[in-house]
C-alpha cells in the first residue's frame, strides 16, 4: 500500500472542476443562464462553481448528469480530486514552512539505521519524518511529546536533546508493537526474572536476546534493543503501551555485559515497583529520585544478593580467579561482579575489565 501511495503523481497545481464545466458549456454553445434554466440551479450557484468559489454537490452532480449525459460520479470525482489536490498543496506549503524543524533531528542516523528514507526535498523529508512519528504535523509532535515530557523527570540532557530522545523512544515503540505479548502479570514476570538471570552467563547476543524477548513476552513485557543516538547518553527506558503491555528499551550503551544486565533489571524494577503512567529514561549523570534509587537497589540485589556480595567483599580478595569463582557460585557472569565492585569503589574502573563481555551492533561489525 505504501509503495502505491509513494508512486502516485502529485502535481503542484490543481484544476478546478468549474473549468471542466465551463469547457462543456462552450462545446455545446450553452450559457450559464441556460444551464441554470435546465438544471433549476441559481445562476449564482453555477457561476460560483465555474469560478471555483463553490463546490459541486451530489445534488448538482445529478442535475449535470441529465443535462450533459455525463455520470454524476464523474462530476463528484472531479470535485473530490480537486479538494484533495488543494489539501495536498496546502499541506506542502505548511511542510515547507516547518522544514527548519528537521535541523533538530538526527536524520542521518535515522537513515543509516533504516528507520526512514532520505529525501533531497525538505518537504518530502518532513513528510517522511512525520509518518515515522505517526503524527500529522509538527504541532502535533509538540502536543504528543509534551505528554511524555510531563511523565518524565526533567534534566539538562533531556531538555537539550528531546527531539533525538523522542526519535529513539518512537523507534522502540514501533519495534515493541510488533512483539506479541500475553497480558502483563506481575507474579509471572517475577518468575521470568529468575530465568533471565540465568541468561547473564550467556555471552552470545544471538543466543540470549531471542530468549530474553520470548521469556518477557510471556509475562506481558516487550523487550527491544535500539541503538543509542548521538549526544543522548541513554541506557534504557521503561513505559507502558497499554495497561497490559510494558516495554523495556535498551540502547546497549557502553556495550558491556555488566551495564546491559544492570540496566535491564533496573527497568524491570520500575515495572514491578512503580506506576503505569510514568516514563522512565535512564541517562548518564541523570538525577536520581527515590524511584530511581529503588530501581537501582532492585537491580543490584537481584543480580547479586546483598548478603552474598557483602560476604565476598569482606574478604577483600579481588583476584580474577576469586571473582570467577564467586560469579559461578551465585550463578551470574563474572563481568557483573566486576561492575558491582567497580561501582561501589572496591575495584578501580581500570581493573579486570577483560572479564567483561563486550558487544557490538551488527552495523558496527
Amino acid at each position: 500500500m505504501s509503495s502505491m501511495i509513494d508512486n502516485q503523481f502529485k502535481p503542484n497545481y490543481v484544476v478546478p472542476p468549474g473549468e471542466i464545466l465551463e469547457e462543456e458549456l462552450e462545446s455545446r454553445g450553452m450559457s450559464q443562464a441556460e444551464l441554470a434554466q435546465r438544471t433549476g440551479l441559481a445562476k449564482k450557484t453555477i457561476n460560483e462553481i465555474i469560478k471555483a468559489k463553490g463546490p459541486i454537490t451530489p445534488e448538482s452532480a445529478l442535475k449535470f448528469e441529465r443535462v450533459f449525459r455525463l455520470p454524476a460520479d464523474y462530476w463528484l470525482s472531479l470535485e473530490k480530486n480537486y479538494q484533495e489536490a488543494c489539501a495536498r498543496l496546502e499541506e506542502r506549503r505548511q511542510l515547507e514552512r516547518n522544514s527548519e524543524w528537521l535541523d533538530k533531528l538526527p536524520i542521518r542516523q535515522m537513515v543509516k539505521f533504516g528507520w526512514v528514507r532520505k529525501f533531497s526535498d525538505k518537504a518530502d523529508q518532513l513528510n517522511e519524518i512525520l509518518s515515522f512519528f505517526g503524527i500529522a504535523s509538527v504541532e502535533q509532535w509538540e502536543i504528543v511529546w509534551e505528554r511524555l515530557d510531563v511523565a518524565y523527570r526533567r534534566s539538562p540532557t533531556f531538555d537539550a536533546q528531546k527531539e533525538a530522545i523522542s526519535v529513539w523512544l518512537r523507534q522502540g515503540e514501533l519495534k515493541a508493537q510488533t512483539i506479541e505479548c500475553l497480558s502483563f502479570d506481575a507474579a509471572s514476570f517475577k518468575k521470568t526474572l529468575v530465568e533471565v538471570r540465568e541468561l547473564t552467563k550467556e555471552s552470545d547476543p544471538v543466543v540470549f536476546i531471542p530468549k530474553l524477548a520470548s521469556l518477557c513476552a510471556r509475562s506481558g513485557v516487550a523487550v527491544v534493543f535500539v541503538p543509542e543516538l548521538p549526544n543522548t547518553h541513554l541506557s534504557g527506558a521503561t513505559r507502558w503501551l497499554s495497561k497490559d503491555k510494558a516495554v523495556i528499551q535498551l540502547s546497549l550503551r557502553h556495550k558491556s555485559d555488566d551495564h546491559l544486565w544492570f540496566t535491564f533489571f533496573h527497568e524491570a524494577g520500575h515495572i514491578l515497583k512503580h506506576g503505569k503512567k510514568d516514563l522512565f529514561i535512564e541517562e548518564e549523570d541523570g538525577s536520581e529520585d527515590e524511584r530511581e534509587k529503588e530501581a537501582n537497589e532492585f537491580a543490584s540485589n537481584t543480580l547479586i544478593p546483598i548478603s552474598s556480595f557483602n560476604q565476598f567483599a569482606r574478604k577483600g580478595l579481588y583476584s580474577k580467579v576469586a571473582i570467577r569463582n564467586f560469579a559461578k557460585e551465585i550463578g551470574v557472569a563474572p563481568g557483573i561482579v566486576i561492575g558491582q565492585l567497580q561501582h561501589c569503589g572496591r575495584l578501580p574502573y581500570t581493573h579486570c575489565n577483560d572479564l567483561k563481555v563486550r558487544f557490538k551492533w551488527a552495523h558496527e561489525k
